[in-house]
């Protein structure tokens, strides 16, 4: 009797604890800006807003330069 009482114990323990963790990490969103815009760029717009576009790419002016972004 008394060993089953002690497999009873240790089987609700083990059932109890998880080992097992899910952790998520996010990770922040990375900036591209561009002090300086280069003399090849085409100034484009969308809804109304101002948009520089060149490499491929849309650039937004802030204070600090030109941003990338998605449109």
């Amino acid at each position: 009797m008394r060993s089953l009482l002690i497999i009873l114990i240790m089987l609700f323990g083990f059932l109890t604890i998880s080992c097992s963790q899910r952790v998520v990490v996010k990770r922040p969103a990375q900036k591209i800006v561009v002090v300086k815009r280069p003399a090849k760029y085409k100034v484009v717009r969308v809804k109304g807003k101002k948009y520089y576009f060149w490499k491929g790419r849309y650039h937004k002016r802030t204070s600090k330069g030109y941003v990338v972004v998605k449109i």
